[in-house]
């Protein structure tokens, strides 16, 4: 079953598919349109640095995705930049693909010469945690309580 990473930028039939899962998963129950997801994925096209948008695709069908965007959390404007929208389709799961997906926005930071990137979890600190990253603090987000979370890419 090959496995392989690309890019929204240079796949944007893949963009209404993660847009869909993004807005499902994170966006519908905030009221944020599917169109607003759309255009933000449809607007990671740069090519070192933020924004980008990862999908792994499995016999070519995409199972995952991931992006590396300049920022996550509007309470924390200071810390940029973030991996974002970490997501795989629930049959999918459990196959280390989340792992892929983590390694691909963290190898687009390292290319981009960032130290480090953030993100925040409600309830996938634990496969984070195994990638490398550390729970920085646990904050109250949309009523829910929520890890942030930091990974160092560059060596000090």
């Amino acid at each position: 079953m090959p496995a392989v990473i690309v890019r929204t930028a240079d796949r944007t039939d893949l963009v209404p598919v993660v847009a869909r899962w993004l807005w499902e998963e994170f966006s519908r129950q905030s009221g944020r349109p599917l169109e607003r997801v759309h255009e933000r994925i449809a607007a990671s096209t740069a090519t070192c640095g933020p924004p980008q948008t990862f999908v792994l695709l499995v016999d070519d069908r995409p199972i995952g995705t991931a992006s590396l965007v300049d920022h996550d959390l509007d309470t924390r404007p200071d810390l940029t930049p973030w991996l974002a929208g970490g997501f795989v389709v629930p049959e999918a799961r459990g196959r280390g693909h989340a792992a892929r997906l983590i390694g691909a926005v963290e190898a687009a930071g390292r290319a981009a010469a960032i130290p480090s990137l953030w993100l925040y979890t409600r309830a996938a600190e634990r496969i984070y945690a195994r990638a490398g990253w550390r729970t920085v603090e646990y904050f109250d987000h949309r009523d829910r309580i929520c890890a942030l979370m930091r990974r160092e890419l560059v060596a000090c």
